[in-house]
């Protein structure tokens, strides 16, 4: 019997995750609470590929505003590209306001094609990932540095985008966003269209992650995380399996950005930094890195706090962000996911340690 409920514990999670975020919450919630969801499954997005690199591979990326803004930008040029020849105009908005010359930047000219937006949204912030990390897990930089690494390069990128004003939109970003594929961003049907998008895609990145988890190579992954070592003694390349989730957190990561971009109409240097980037991090480490629904949660719980605590304390937010990733990475380093799991041990000490592996599979990170 517990075999049978194990088997079907997990399409029932998903299949009432369906039924909550596609059937529920449209009926549920008013059209500005519902385009708020869109926004913080956006991040939810990025935490699903959080979980798989730090919570399962134990790389703490604290850089993965670089690959959202990387697909928010590449879907904003694009959209707003569309928005200019919808008005007969060459030229994006901001570019006939702040351009020095007529002509579109030899950049811009392929974001026109609306097939290679959509592949550049995921492909770019892959190709940078498979850049960086190849020359990093080469040279078998880890923990601290590599975190610090990270940090630095959605610095600098965040840096690049405010002083291109003239083709980036500089500190006020691509802004002013009113049509996506053809669809109107003011009609509030089609932002519903964009919410079922995300949550769908939401979902199955969730199923693709985890499949990734519980395939042979999520179990080389841990192993990785656990002894790299040992690993190399088998015959495996620690540095290979390690790229993998880097790269394919960083495709969920650009991909959420895109989609963030017709959700919210906007994508400027602030939403891709060093604190947006530590933000992505604190969702998943409150809500437990190692579970990919704990990630979820804590991700959407963490945006939605920010939302409404920023707005009542703009000043004290940043501490309390912080605080919040202090004591989730050091007195609860699984998670609200493992709450329940450590609850149980400490009131019955002969709880055998296996139930709380699968949980807790972070905490060695």
């Amino acid at each position: 019997m517990t075999t049978i409920t194990q088997r079907f514990r997990v399409p029932a999670a998903f299949l009432l995750g369906a039924v909550l975020l596609l059937g529920l919450a449209p009926v549920a919630l008013s059209d500005f609470r519902l385009s708020l969801l869109a926004k913080y499954l956006c991040y939810a997005i990025v935490a699903v590929g959080v979980s798989l690199a730090w919570g399962r591979g134990g790389l703490m990326v604290l850089g993965q505003g670089v690959f959202f803004g990387l697909g928010g930008y590449a879907m904003a040029m694009h959209l707003k590209l569309a928005d200019a020849a919808d008005t007969g105009e060459k030229l994006p908005d901001f570019m006939q306001l702040y351009g020095t010359s007529d002509a579109l930047p030899w950049w811009w000219k392929p974001f026109a094609n609306p097939a290679f937006a959509l592949a550049m949204t995921v492909l770019l912030p892959m190709a940078v990932a498979a850049l960086l990390g190849f020359f990093v897990f080469r040279r078998r930089v880890k923990g601290a540095y590599f975190a610090i690494l990270s940090q630095a390069l959605a610095a600098a990128l965040s840096i690049w985008l405010i002083g291109q004003q003239a083709t980036t939109g500089g500190t006020n970003g691509l802004t002013d966003i009113q049509g996506f594929f053809g669809y109107s961003l003011d009609d509030p049907v089609n932002q519903r269209m964009v919410y079922f998008v995300i949550a769908a895609v939401l979902l199955l990145l969730m199923a693709l992650a985890r499949q990734l988890f519980v395939s042979r190579y999520g179990e080389l992954l841990v192993a990785v995380r656990d002894s790299e070592e040992r690993v190399r003694f088998l015959g495996y390349d620690p540095a290979n399996v390690k790229l993998v989730a880097y790269v394919v957190a960083a495709g969920m990561a650009g991909l959420a950005g895109a989609l963030f971009v017709p959700a919210v109409g906007i994508i400027s240097p602030a939403l891709i930094g060093i604190v947006p980037s530590i933000g992505f991090v604190i969702g998943a480490a409150v809500g437990g890195r190692a579970s990919l629904v704990g990630a979820v949660l804590g991700a959407i719980a963490v945006a939605w706090a920010q939302s409404t605590l920023s707005d009542e304390f703009p000043a004290a937010w940043t501490y309390l962000q912080g605080l919040l990733f202090v004591l989730a990475v050091g007195f609860l380093p699984g998670g609200l996911a493992s709450l329940w799991t450590v609850l149980r041990r400490r009131r019955d000490p002969a709880t055998p340690k296996e139930e709380a592996v699968v949980v807790m599979a972070g905490e060695a990170a």
